[in-house]
């Protein structure tokens, strides 16, 4: 939306500044987008005298010129036809640009004499298309600057242009008198009072309006005037001015006017050349194929259903979108029928986007104008066009009804401080609503019909704070419940997420947030895809579940990156995983993956593919950050997508699964197009039990200062037992006692079966043993090495090996 600073002054009286008005519009929420000011683009141009002007020896259309400026006498070559001695011009010096020709002037040799300087025609300066010779002006000083000189004779040629955004919810802003009522309840200005004469009626219409029965709900309102005998021409200069400062090119009075009023007034008209039209219009909808060339020069074919005006003869206009050519105005239209309508904004952005065409008109109809003012808008266009154009206008032709916008809302001064946080006395409150045109009855404000977007209390409390300033709001710190220190804001489960994902991005993992929907083939390969879990409105065929688990989003993730040219890759998420549709039925995991190596290539030959054992030392790592307690088991059975030879999970108890690491199933991997080796790990971050002690405090820290004792053995067992088994078996002779097993050997194969018989192995595990208030005994640690032997041959049928 754009206007200039006088336009606005003709709505709205006021000595702001350029700079308060803007800020206050920036501030209201009309935004800036813009601001051409002309000052600052002739700031450098001054005034000299043109004190004698002879030929060129070498050129004959050019005249010598001496010129007296602020910084005297300067010789300056001009090829005008109008140079002479005596007369008052615009210099610009060396350095200064020229925006016309967009150039920096420079000292010159022209045919071999030195020119220091120009002088300028109207259209080298951007003030208008004169450029037959250069500016004669017929006063100023010698040095005066030019831009000071027009804003004391012709302060229209600096007119500054705004150009602020308008929000879709803000039609009434896309007239110069809403931009102008805004200003004035903020108390920039008074809003100048609009009076409306109407034109006195000499004739009865002999074109008249139909609306069809089916076409009420687009068109409500439908008014005109017939005015005989105008004289057509081009439009008074300052309405000329207005246009052209807009981007509007000046066409013809009769056209000029409605395209003044669509934007002075947000009242978009049609003049129709009266003698053109055939019988009466008629406003109905189309049966569909109908044509129409319209103003634009592109002939368009209606579907059915679009609302079109019509005379005896067809369509003659695309209803609040764009005339025809057929009845359009010419210098020679003498007969003319002002049209003023109010148009359905959903039914016009609905025929304006199928039969893409664009305007004015379409931009403010779609948005909403002011159904109320459709008869008034049509009042002021007839009114100037008499007084200007001369003629005689009919009695205004009415078809429909202005329809009914009457709305009210309770104001709740309490309420709106609440809501705003400023003390705003209710006096202030409802002078702000009065000053934007809402009317009180009691309590209630009743909505001005040039605002559809007030719908309801919540407005009211946003028009005052809008009006108020939001600006003025001062910061206050939140009371405190209770004196002291605050309790945590955050939950332990929500300091658990975040210190799993700092510990995840810390040992090299990026960060991933994909979404918790997915295809359903991919769910199936992770326990998922079922009914319980089946989205009834999906956004497509590939969010058709919610995620079983994080991880099927992260392997999508890698196979897009691999496709690019990156192998090697270390993702992570903590998200939610469901397993049901229900509240409740969900869990928050932290997942990681690895893919490919652990680094680049190099001369030492240190990178390897990653393994299970790469999975496990993270999964510890952001359990122990989780609190997760340092003993814990692990077990092989795990989940399908999981190489079953490969993997392992992390229990506390046969139960409790706090965790799932390894690699993933070759059937998975080619599944989701995933190059391997791939290995993966998932925490479900709510088994991890909470610490008891509720204290934010740290218990002391215990340093055994006893030796410790280790002790091997041997076993020989079966080739098909598993080593976790001997170790869960040893560490559970003495939790106590035993402070760490682990397996340093394993002897299997032909060899193995020569000496120990078919079928069986020998496996060697180390036993630490750590007293804590004597040191052992020989006796003690034998105790203890019974114990174990015992307890291992129990669990696997394992003997210690001589």
């Amino acid at each position: 939306m754009k206007f200039t600073l006088s336009w606005l002054k003709s709505h709205l009286e006021t000595d702001a500044t350029l700079d308060e008005i803007l800020d206050a519009l920036t501030d209201l929420g009309l935004e800036v987008e813009g601001v051409e000011d002309p000052v600052a683009r002739l700031g450098d141009f001054t005034i000299g005298r043109v004190i004698s002007a002879e030929k060129h020896p070498d050129a004959d259309r050019l005249n010598v010129c001496q010129v007296e400026t602020d910084e005297g006498m300067r010789q300056i070559i001009c090829g005008a036809p109008n140079a002479r001695a005596g007369i008052t011009v615009v210099v610009a010096r060396p350095g200064t640009y020229v925006p016309g020709i967009d150039t920096t002037i420079g000292v010159g040799r022209i045919r071999g004499i030195e020119s220091f300087g120009m002088m300028c025609s109207e259209r080298e300066m951007e003030l208008s298309n004169e450029h037959e010779g250069i500016i004669e002006l017929p006063s100023g000083e010698v040095g005066q600057r030019f831009a000071d000189w027009l804003a004391e004779h012709a302060p229209e040629k600096i007119d500054p242009v705004i150009e602020i955004a308008i929000t879709p919810n803000r039609p009434d802003a896309l007239g110069v008198h809403g931009i102008a009522r805004d200003l004035a309840a903020r108390g920039l200005g008074r809003l100048i009072a609009q009076e409306v004469v109407p034109v006195p009626a000499a004739f009865t219409s002999p074109l008249g309006v139909g609306i069809d029965e089916d076409t009420r709900d687009g068109c409500p309102l439908f008014c005109g005037r017939l005015i005989r005998g105008v004289r057509n021409g081009p439009s008074p200069q300052w309405l000329q001015d207005r246009l052209r400062a807009i981007g509007l090119r000046p066409i013809s009075f009769l056209v000029d006017v409605t395209n003044f009023y669509t934007y002075d007034q947000n009242r978009p008209l049609h003049v129709f050349d009266a003698d053109k039209v055939k019988g009466n219009l008629r406003v109905h909808r189309a049966r569909g194929g109908e044509r129409l060339l319209a103003l634009d020069g592109r002939e368009y074919a209606f579907l059915p259903g679009q609302i079109v005006i019509s005379d005896d003869e067809g369509p003659e206009s695309i209803a609040g979108i764009m005339g025809g050519e057929a009845t359009s105005c010419t210098d020679k239209t003498v007969n003319v029928f002002v049209e003023s309508a109010y148009w359905d904004p959903i039914q016009t952005a609905h025929a304006g986007r199928a039969l893409k065409v664009s305007s004015d008109a379409r931009y403010r109809f779609e948005r909403g104008v002011d159904p109320a003012f459709t008869s008034v808008g049509l009042e002021m266009a007839v009114r100037m066009i008499v007084e200007h154009a001369g003629g005689e206008a009919s009695e205004m032709v009415v078809a429909g009804a202005v329809p009914d916008t009457d709305r009210a809302y309770r104001l709740d001064p309490q309420r709106v401080e609440s809501l705003v946080g400023m003390a705003i006395p209710e006096a202030a409150q409802r002078a702000t609503l009065e000053a934007l045109g809402f009317r009180f009855d009691g309590d209630m404000a009743h909505v001005p019909s040039w605002r559809p977007d007030v719908t309801g209390e919540a407005d009211l409390v946003e028009e005052v704070a809008r009006i108020a300033s939001l600006t003025k709001l001062e910061g206050t710190p939140l009371p405190r419940a209770r004196p002291g220190v605050p309790e945590p804001v955050l939950t332990p489960m929500q300091r658990r997420e975040g210190a799993a994902r700092r510990t995840i991005a810390a040992l090299g993992y990026n960060e991933c947030v994909t979404y918790s929907f997915i295809d359903e083939g991919a769910a199936a390969l992770f326990g998922g895809g079922t009914a319980a879990t089946r989205l009834e409105n999906p956004i497509s065929s590939e969010m058709s579940h919610m995620r079983p688990s994080p991880l099927p989003g992260l392997l999508q993730a890698a196979a897009r990156n691999q496709a690019r040219g990156f192998a090697d890759l270390a993702l992570f998420e903590v998200g939610p995983a469901f397993h049901g549709g229900e509240p409740g039925e969900q869990a928050q995991v932290a997942v990681g993956l690895l893919v490919g190596g652990t680094g680049p290539r190099d001369v030492h030959g240190v990178r390897r593919p990653v393994d299970p054992f790469d999975a496990k030392a993270d999964i510890e790592a952001v359990l122990a950050a989780a609190g997760a307690p340092a003993r814990v088991q692990i077990r092989r059975d795990v989940p399908g997508w999981f190489h079953p030879g490969r993997s392992g999970a992390i229990c506390l108890g046969p139960k409790n699964v706090l965790g799932v690491f390894g690699e993933l199933h070759p059937r998975v991997l080619e599944a989701l197009d995933v190059r391997g080796p791939a290995v993966a790990f998932s925490i479900d971050l709510a088994a991890v039990p909470f610490p008891k002690a509720k204290g934010t405090g740290r218990g002391a820290l215990e340093l055994a200062d006893l030796q410790a004792v280790e002790r091997d053995f041997a076993f020989v067992l079966d080739a098909g037992v598993q080593s976790l088994d001997v170790v869960n078996a040893a560490a559970g002779a003495d939790k106590a006692l035993i402070e760490e097993v682990r397996v340093f050997d394993e002897f299997h194969g032909p060899k193995a079966e020569a000496q120990m018989g078919p079928g069986r192995k020998s496996l060697a595990i180390t036993v630490r043993l750590q007293p804590r208030d004597k040191t052992l005994t020989d006796e003690q640690i034998e105790a203890v090495s019974a114990t174990i032997i015992e307890k291992v041959a129990r669990a696997t049928g394992g003997v210690l090996r001589s």
